[in-house]
């Protein structure tokens, strides 16, 4: 009895480390994202299957993307206190052990992409895959401070898979909807980097407060803000900048105020900034449709 109760703890406990390489709370958002996208592909309407479908095959390249990171980037978060409590950092399972569990799922999403959704999406979906577990987790992360500002184009995919999900096209529309997350992304991460400015100083990492000082990074953050601001008065996205607003005044506070905390209050923020913003458009644009 007693050796099968260690058996199910150990098997509870490595499902759970196969669990946390997919990066689970990541991967919900970039899917909230993607189902944006969908919501708002025009003409088409989309159907629960399809929503289904390519929200599980995304997924499942998502997920593969932030398994191939874990088993990437090992090395690295095993120097960093934020990460070194990750299965492969902590050596629970192997880098090729999280390799071979990366290609399953990024495979298995694949397939269901491409013969399930379409060609378009698969492709793109993988693209963006490689984007991140490749040229920003292998190369832009250890060569340049302005990693997460290209390396974020990867990240900010999902509107626009989403719209081709359903559409099986590309259009105008989302690209919109991708500058948003891109412009998002700097301040939501340097935020997260400037509280754990150390521990990225530690690893050997250029992230943007180790190579110009928090100061900078500040200015940095705010300055893209204003962006993000702009971007969301285009005109297909009027009437959303008040929550905008909110962002700034915590990138104001980050910059102007020495309160304890703040950076990290402004990366929360960041997140919730994000799902709001996504939650109107969703309310906004289909509340415009009935009227019309």
């Amino acid at each position: 009895m007693n050796g099968r109760g260690r058996a199910q703890r150990f098997a509870l406990r490595r499902l759970h480390d196969y669990c946390q390489l997919t990066k689970p709370k990541v991967v919900a958002l970039l899917l909230l994202t993607a189902w944006v996208g969908m919501l708002l592909a025009e003409p088409t309407r989309a159907s629960l299957d399809e929503m289904i479908l390519g929200l599980a095959g995304i997924g499942l390249l998502a997920a593969g993307a932030a398994a191939m990171n874990h088993s990437l980037d090992s090395g690295i978060d095993a120097r960093m206190r934020r990460t070194r409590w990750r299965p492969v950092a902590m050596g629970r399972i192997t880098p090729g052990q999280a390799m071979s569990f990366a290609i399953c799922l990024a495979l298995s999403g694949f397939v269901l992409l491409h013969w399930g959704v379409n060609p378009l999406t698969a492709w793109l979906t993988l693209a963006s895959l490689f984007g991140y577990a490749v040229v920003y987790t292998l190369l832009l992360k250890r060569a340049t401070p302005q990693n997460i500002v290209i390396g974020g184009l990867a990240g900010a995919m999902p509107p626009l898979l989403g719209w081709t999900s359903i559409t099986g096209q590309l259009s105008a529309e989302p690209w919109l909807l991708v500058m948003i997350i891109f412009t998002w992304t700097p301040p939501h991460f340097w935020s997260l980097a400037i509280h754990r400015r150390d521990d990225y100083a530690g690893a050997d990492i250029p992230m943007l407060p180790v190579t110009h000082g928090t100061d900078f990074t500040k200015t940095a953050i705010l300055l893209y803000l204003l962006i993000l601001t702009l971007v969301c008065l285009l005109p297909y996205l009027i009437g959303m900048s008040g929550l905008n607003l909110g962002f700034c005044w915590h990138g104001w506070l980050l910059k102007y105020e020495e309160r304890p905390g703040q950076a990290m209050r402004t990366f929360r923020f960041s997140i919730y900034h994000l799902m709001l913003l996504f939650g109107l458009l969703i309310l906004d644009h289909h509340w415009l449709w009935r009227l019309s």
